[in-house]
């Protein structure tokens, strides 16, 4: 038995510290990593050496490099083309929508990442939403579920995959092919669907889509104000009214004495007699009445929807996974003279943001309502920064190259499959060919890569590695098998399972991999058992973040455009939590004997 040192004792508060912060939600990921790289840097429990190892670790590279890849895929539209044509066969059911979604959505996150995968699927949902009449409540949960399932078929289908194979590579053990995971990939994707059409939509709530006014709010602030002869903003452009900025009111529409409706812009001269409708609080429309000369009008005359004519149009947007702009005001990257379009409202974890909209630093699953130019649609859409959940036509320039960007990913399977090349270096060479072939300029490579997650899993490998340096994985492993060994191997796959789902919620499933896959290896070595099937468990065990919406970013990028509260994932996924549970324990063992 390993004894207890004041080395492990110091791991093991980090190791609690890291989960404590993770949880709290204080400080981003990828910040956390940091820390705790410092800390067991400068604690001796590493050496600096092995502290930065993690940036040339061949799972870091790998996982940027699947970045690139999966960017290419969707620049192009392959990931688009898939799912589409998935969805031709769903007719307008709710169960065979589901299924059709979750398939498409699973089969996408096999060979790019989970959010992209999610985030292709997104606005399609919409779309289907609205043409068959099932509420978009009963669609996105289990999209976004569907991506962290069907991670689980592929080598790079998700960074736990290629963490824990790295890891068994580095400690001289057999490690995986690009296929391994794929028969319980597929059992645990197969299960979820199963589930979700007979058990779990009956769960997911059946909120109708309301009138965008009304789902908004903006009767409450919608008014009309008329300029007087003698308004101090008559001859001033809308830029020179400092209405935003002093009085936190949006123009939204302009109409002349004419009644002809016009679309704002900053350097519009407005003229006495014209009505402006606007939104803002109505204490600070009387401020702006009493000192700039308006009168107000009969408030709420107009409706929303009447706003929109032949060029005009209202929409909703969330923040991509790729968006640069989480952190940022709208005020700071300038938002309506580079998009053209003014921001009404800002949905945030069920609330509606009104107030000082240009000040609101935007955070990732908010959800933006939009007025804008119709002719301005197709670049907001092209922005790596949103995601527009409106059906817009349009061809991106990189379509063409569709095929190209399949074949080169169809290349990379082979180099690894069939040529024996180690997955880092054959994801590289996809990457690459991705730029060289024009399906990605480099700047929109850079961008494609979650560099977050970069950073979260290059700081946490040195964690793992002073886990294994002072003792801490083999320390814990006799623990767990201490409490359960006696029950059968069986029973501590079982508790491995069952601990790496459960630390996943508060951390990252990458997170959780680091901490628990060492723990995993040393528990199968103490019982003399094959370490792979173990690996298996936990790296499952760990993309099961179906508890809670900020278990994983795909289920936060639905949350806002379905409506969910946070409990709506804890009704749907604990059960299906038990089934996956259930699904492995009795498979994997037959997949992978572990002995």
């Amino acid at each position: 038995m390993t004894e207890f040192t004041p080395q492990i004792g110091l791991t093991l508060l980090i190791i609690a510290a890291a989960v404590g912060l993770f949880a709290s939600e204080k400080l981003r990921v990828d910040v956390i990593a940091m820390l705790v790289l410092i800390t067991v840097t400068l604690t001796g429990l590493i050496d600096p050496a092995q502290a930065f190892a993690g940036f040339a670790s061949p799972a870091v590279i790998t996982v940027w490099a699947v970045y690139i890849v999966s960017g290419g895929l969707f620049a192009t539209g392959v990931a688009n083309l898939l799912g589409e044509r998935i969805l031709r066969i769903a007719g307008n059911g709710e169960a065979r929508l589901i299924a059709a979604l979750m398939l498409g959505c699973g089969l996408l996150s096999a060979f790019m990442n989970n959010i992209g995968a999610t985030a292709v699927m997104l606005p399609a949902a919409v779309g289907i939403s609205r043409r068959s009449g099932v509420p978009l409540s009963k669609l996105l949960i289990p999209i976004s579920f569907a991506s962290l399932m069907g991670g689980n078929m592929t080598l790079i289908g998700t960074p736990p995959n290629v963490l824990a194979a790295s890891i068994l590579s580095e400690r001289g053990l057999p490690g995986f092919a690009f296929f391994d995971f794929t028969p319980t990939g597929i059992l645990v994707f197969t299960a979820g669907i199963v589930y979700m059409v007979l058990i779990g939509r009956h769960f997911l709530p059946a909120r109708q889509p309301q009138d965008i006014q009304e789902t908004y709010n903006l009767r409450e602030y919608l008014s009309e104000v008329r300029l007087l002869p003698d308004s101090k903003l008559a001859g001033k452009t809308l830029a020179e009214s400092r209405l935003g900025s002093d009085y936190d009111l949006s123009v939204i529409a302009i109409i002349d004495p004419n009644q002809k409706r016009l679309i704002p812009h900053r350097d519009y001269c407005l003229q006495p007699n014209e009505i402006l409708v606007v939104e803002g609080r109505i204490d600070n429309l009387i401020r702006a009445k009493e000192s700039l000369g308006l009168a107000i009008e009969a408030e709420h005359k107009l409706q929303l929807a009447e706003l929109t004519g032949n060029d005009e149009v209202t929409v909703e947007a969330v923040l991509s996974p790729r968006s640069r702009i989480a952190g940022k005001t709208l005020r700071e990257m300038h938002f309506r003279d580079r998009y053209g379009f003014t921001a009404l409202a800002i949905h945030r974890q069920g609330r509606v943001i009104f107030e000082r909209l240009r000040d609101v630093r935007l955070q990732f699953g908010d959800t933006l309502l939009l007025r804008g130019r119709k002719s301005q649609l197709p670049a907001l859409q092209t922005s790596e920064d949103f995601l527009l959940l409106e059906p817009v036509n349009y061809t991106t320039r990189q379509t063409q190259k569709a095929p190209l960007a399949g074949g080169i990913l169809a290349l990379v399977l082979l180099l690894t499959i069939v040529g024996g090349l180690h997955i880092s270096l054959a994801m590289v060479i996809g990457a690459v060919l991705m730029v060289l072939s024009g399906c990605l300029t480099m700047d929109e490579a850079y961008q494609s890569i979650e560099w977050r997650s970069i950073f979260l899993i290059a700081g946490m490998l040195p964690l793992g590695l002073a886990m294994e340096n002072t003792g801490t994985a083999r320390f814990l492993a006799e623990q767990i098998v201490s409490l359960v060994g006696s029950l059968g191997p069986l029973a501590v796959v079982a508790g491995i399972y069952i601990l790496a789902s459960l630390i996943t919620e508060p951390m990252s499933n990458a997170a959780a991999t680091v901490l628990m896959v060492p723990i995993a290896i040393d528990v199968a070595l103490g019982l003399g058992a094959d370490p792979r099937p173990f690996v298996l468990a936990t790296v499952i065990g760990a993309s099961t973040s179906f508890l809670t919406p900020v278990g994983h970013q795909a289920n936060v990028l639905v949350m806002e455009p379905g409506g969910y509260r946070f409990t709506d994932y804890t009704r749907v996924g604990a059960l299906l939590n038990v089934l996956l549970f259930i699904v492995v324990m009795i498979f994997l063992p037959l997949i992978w004997p572990l002995f």
